[in-house]
């Protein structure tokens, strides 16, 4: 019974948010602080469950992890989501008024339809981002560091380059006429489907939900130490239906993750990595 509700937990979390946002006042909705608290409460609660529901003994979490996996959950909410704003969302809402632009029928459809309109038109630009970025070696180099991670939390989506973290949070939803409360929706239930994807938690969500979210099992493939060839499927972050639409699905688990022969980076390094060849270049010449 407690396996079965353990594997419960993560459609369970899809449908309280869901309920949580499409009944919320608008005082809530307006509010600058709800969305950010909402999804704080959704990462920490599944760290909470990786201690008493552990997956794998080898993704325990620890004091260095955790403080790591802290800065980054700051970082992303402070200089990532400033960056998204005035270089990405910003500037492209300036253009859809300038122009005109308006889609009514956007925020006439129901609130649910709205939600996975939402989530499924990110997620379609998350999927081609990520397969960029293990496709391209340019972009590459930006997603490389978070791979290197050696382990699998609740918070280690967040862990990456700065510049990777930017990439992947562009998507066109500003330029769409979305009621609020469905795009805070479609943000905290792609939070809790994500957060679970990565934790280390002994949570194995029914056939039904796996179809379409993402879980542990499909991206600890994704993340596999095996080779880099092995990254190269389950591309999905929150929406693997993409994966299966597309070709890149692979079915399976891998307990051990990281590239290199599994060297954890240190957050300078993870910063400075897509630099290498430019620094070793400088130090062959200074030499």
């Amino acid at each position: 019974m407690k396996q079965t509700l353990l594997n419960l937990l993560p459609p369970a979390s899809v449908a309280a948010l869901l309920l949580f946002w499409g009944n919320a006042p608008a005082s809530l909705v307006d509010s600058p602080y709800t969305l950010v608290t909402v999804i704080l409460i959704v990462v920490g609660f599944v760290q909470l469950l990786e201690l008493g529901f552990e997956r794998h003994e080898g993704w325990r979490i620890t004091g260095r992890e955790l403080a790591t996996d802290a800065f980054y959950v700051v970082l992303s909410f402070t200089m990532i989501n400033w960056m998204t704003e005035n270089l990405a969302n910003g500037p492209m809402g300036a253009a859809k008024a300038a122009l005109g632009l308006s889609t009514p029928w956007v925020k006439a459809l129901p609130f649910l339809a709205q939600v996975a309109f939402a989530t499924l038109l990110f997620e379609f630009g998350q999927y081609w981002m990520h397969r960029l970025m293990h496709n391209n070696g340019l972009f590459w180099s930006t997603h490389a560091p978070h791979h290197h991670i050696t382990q699998l939390n609740a918070a280690k989506g967040y862990v990456g380059n700065p510049i990777e973290l930017f990439l992947i949070t562009l998507s066109v939803l500003v330029l769409f006429d979305f009621d609020k409360a469905a795009v805070f929706a479609s943000a905290s239930i792609g939070t809790a489907v994500s957060t679970f994807a990565h934790a280390n938690v002994r949570s194995d969500p029914p056939a039904w939900y796996s179809f379409f979210f993402t879980t542990i099992r499909h991206h600890s493939l994704h993340h596999t130490a095996l080779s880099y060839e092995d990254t190269r499927c389950n591309y999905g972050n929150v929406v693997i239906l993409y994966d299966r639409l597309f070709g890149t699905y692979r079915e399976g688990e891998s307990a051990v993750v990281g590239q290199d022969e599994r060297r954890r980076l240190s957050i300078p390094e993870q910063w400075l990595f897509p630099f290498q060849p430019l620094l070793a270049r400088f130090k062959a010449q200074r030499g």
